[in-house]
């Protein structure tokens, strides 16, 4: 078994050196400059990533929200499928490798499986990402990361993908024309072995680009594990409301001094889909077997904790061909349950407080 890395202190660390020398003025200029170019350009642009500096100072202000979003997304997958550890990982539109950190804090440094340290490929179309990815994790601790590969190519321009037991897919969608998301998902679907992790911003416009993808990857045979509790039709009606989660960020003095705060985290806003190949494995495809099992009920909205009660908005499992939206109010009576409601977070799991109870339906 590989022994587990404090991953997010060395990424934080690492992201910190690559600030020294640079004046913070031309730092945060940098980063509200690029901020701009990504915003003003819609669904089929990206930062324009000049030099060293600019990559720098982008990598130092976004990576730690990607690296903590991503990593929320595996934890989930592994929490549904623990026997899943991959060998391989191929991430697609890495930039400096944020999901492949993330990885790595979630799985450590390889497969128990084989006993080999994961062998682990970062594509990007940005040689300044690919070039500041390969120095921060040529300082890592993790062997996987030391030894990852870093290669420049065109996101979306060919279908084919290298396979990959896991396969991620963070914070790039955004940037792509319809044809070529689809084209990017369902080479995501072919090539992967195992598992397909998605990631978007947490927004309407994110959440439909993760509602497509999910579609596509159902549509290719995977089942999703995460966050759903199904694989039908999403209950949530198109245009009321969108699925999303937060990771908390701990905010460097970059962050505060672009953003104007002063509080020291901010919560990164995200979508996701987390979907693997039934059977991988001797895995049985009515997910009994080791590519996982959905949860019951995860909890969709920030838990309402009143005077002697808890009111829980749940994603629920299928009911027909698609899953349903409901609330669940726990009171003190419930006890073990009460105290699990009141503990809980958005985005967990939930399995009814393992009481088996309820306490007369929804609000």
């Amino acid at each position: 078994m590989f022994a587990p890395l404090h991953i997010d202190d060395e990424l934080r660390g690492a992201l910190a050196r690559l600030l020294d020398g640079l004046p913070p003025r031309q730092a945060a200029a940098a980063v509200e400059r690029l901020i701009s170019g990504y915003r003003g350009k819609g669904a089929a642009g990206a930062p324009v990533l000049r030099d060293r500096g600019d990559v720098a100072a982008y990598a130092a202000y976004r990576m730690p929200a990607t690296f903590e979003a991503v990593r929320a997304a595996l934890d989930a997958l592994a929490e549904r499928a623990p026997e899943l550890d991959p060998a391989t990982h191929l991430d697609v539109g890495g930039g400096t490798g944020a999901a492949v950190w993330a990885a790595a804090a979630v799985w450590g440094d390889g497969a128990e499986r084989t006993g080999e340290t994961r062998a682990t490929t970062v594509l990007d179309r940005s040689e300044p990402a690919l070039a500041l990815g390969r120095e921060l994790a040529a300082g890592s601790g993790s062997a996987a990361l030391r030894g990852a590969a870093w290669r420049q190519e065109r996101i979306g321009a060919a279908p084919g993908l290298d396979a990959a037991d896991l396969v991620t897919v963070s914070y790039v969608l955004n940037e792509l024309p319809e044809d070529a998301r689809h084209a990017l998902v369902d080479a995501a679907a072919a090539g992967a072995r195992r598992a397909v992790v998605v990631v978007e911003p947490g927004t309407p416009d994110g959440y439909r680009r993760i509602i497509e993808a999910r579609g596509r990857l159902t549509g290719a045979g995977l089942r999703v594990l995460a966050p759903c509790p199904h694989s039908g039709a999403c209950p949530i009606e198109p245009g009321s409301d969108w699925c999303h989660f937060a990771a908390r960020v701990s905010r460097s003095s970059l962050h505060r001094r672009v953003k104007g705060g002063t509080l020291a985290y901010e919560d990164e806003k995200f979508s996701y889909v987390a979907a693997v190949r039934p059977g991988a494995d001797g895995g049985d495809p009515d997910g009994d077997g080791p590519d996982g099992t959905p949860a019951a009920a995860r909890i969709v909205r920030r838990p309402q904790i009143r005077k002697g009660q808890v009111l829980l908005d749940l994603c629920t499992g299928p009911d027909g061909e698609r899953g349903g939206l409901r609330r669940e109010t726990v009171t003190k009576r419930r006890g073990p349950a009460y105290r699990a409601a009141r503990d809980a977070h958005w985005g967990d799991t939930w399995d009814g407080g393992q009481d088996g109870g309820q306490d007369g339906g929804g609000d």
